[in-house]
């Protein structure tokens, strides 16, 4: 029996995303690690000690390219390589799974998808929700809500030490509602399946411990065509409030259906990267009442007790991204969808820094 067509991959950044990544890679049958690349030495070695194995090292990105000789990239870097780290990848033929967002503007995101067609290479974005059981079934539960939906959503992260030096890190080149923002949006856009029109933003720089001209603060709003309106909030750092910072529901004419976390969204947890897409429970509340004015029926609970953890999801994610070599799966649906939440996400940071609210055409 011939054996599997392996995909030589080479892995571009080792951090918190990074390291999951590589870890699926290295038990993926369908991949072997061509390379490992990152501008520290030190997280190069962090992962090769978890895995107890030896892979190529690399500093230089343009060097790794050309001697690891890859069929695909992993690019889990910060958002200012985005763009030139795929571009170089995609025009030495090779596939890219890309960490979310796409690029630092629309223009150089709808650039790189249609150099993805050009060379007839996959291109998939890590849009890990998509992947997650509990938010599959949040996204569908939420369809059965009717029109128009209101969509409250944050992800406020209290940080210290290790951790503040890492958002610090990150906000250097990216707002919060940046960052995240885009997983979210993305869930609006799938619950509502309309257009968004309208986007506002508002931000704030709680700390002097950034460049000048950077935020730790913001959140957005968006309407939608069919009259539903989405609210995302983000804050990084060591003056953030632990109370209220794990809000994920939405409200619609027949009721809401809410992400209950107890325990995820409990004091001292919103540091915690595994508890960012917990979900434990879903509460479904029906707006149905009697004669009386009395509700129909008490709230509802779904059990999601046995989601998968930050490893296993990233997992997941890469299950499909070999799926798709495979497969030469069709990804066009996914890369559109990447460039309108990215399109959301930058329209509400220009909104801030502007004060204007930004038409969407």
């Amino acid at each position: 029996m011939e054996s599997r067509k392996k995909h030589r991959i080479l892995c571009v950044g080792a951090g918190n995303t990074g390291r999951s990544h590589i870890l699926a890679y290295h038990r993926l049958e369908g991949f072997e690690i061509a390379g490992i690349c990152t501008r520290s030495p030190s997280s190069r070695k962090s992962v090769l000690e978890e895995m107890g194995c030896a892979y190529p090292e690399f500093d230089s990105y343009e060097k790794a390219l050309a001697e690891s000789k890859p069929d695909a990239v992993c690019i889990s870097t910060y958002l200012d390589t985005h763009y030139e780290y795929t571009k170089m990848a995609l025009e030495a033929e090779c596939h890219v799974f890309l960490e979310k967002p796409l690029a630092e503007t629309v223009e150089q995101a709808k650039e790189l998808v249609a150099l993805s067609i050009a060379v007839n290479r996959k291109l998939v974005v890590g849009y890990v929700l998509r992947h997650h059981p509990s938010w599959i079934r949040f996204v569908e539960k939420a369809k059965e809500l009717g029109k128009p939906l209101v969509m409250r959503m944050n992800l406020n992260q209290q940080s210290s030490g290790e951790v503040w030096k890492t958002h610090q890190a990150l906000l250097s080149s990216i707002s919060p509602i940046v960052d995240c923002g885009v997983h979210y949006v993305d869930v609006m856009c799938q619950m509502t399946q309309a257009k968004p029109v309208r986007v506002s933003g508002i931000g704030a720089r709680l700390t002097d411990d950034l460049p000048e001209g950077k935020i730790n603060y913001g959140q957005l709003q968006v309407t939608f065509d069919d009259g539903s309106v989405g609210w995302y909030e983000a804050g990084w750092g060591p003056m953030m409030s632990e109370n209220a910072f794990f809000i994920k529901d939405v409200v619609g004419p027949k009721g809401s259906l809410s992400i209950v976390a107890d325990k995820a969204g409990g004091q001292g947890q919103n540091a915690n990267i595994d508890s960012h897409t917990v979900t434990e429970r879903l509460q479904f509340h029906s707006s149905e009442i009697d004669a009386s004015g009395s509700f129909v029926s008490d709230d509802s609970f779904i059990s999601m007790e046995s989601e998968p953890n930050q490893d296993s999801l990233f997992f997941r994610e890469q299950e499909y991204f070999l799926k798709v070599l495979d497969e030469d799966l069709d990804v066009s649906e996914l890369l559109e969808a990447a460039c309108n939440a990215s399109r959301i996400v930058l329209a509400a940071d220009e909104s801030f820094r502007t004060g204007k609210t930004i038409e969407l055409t």
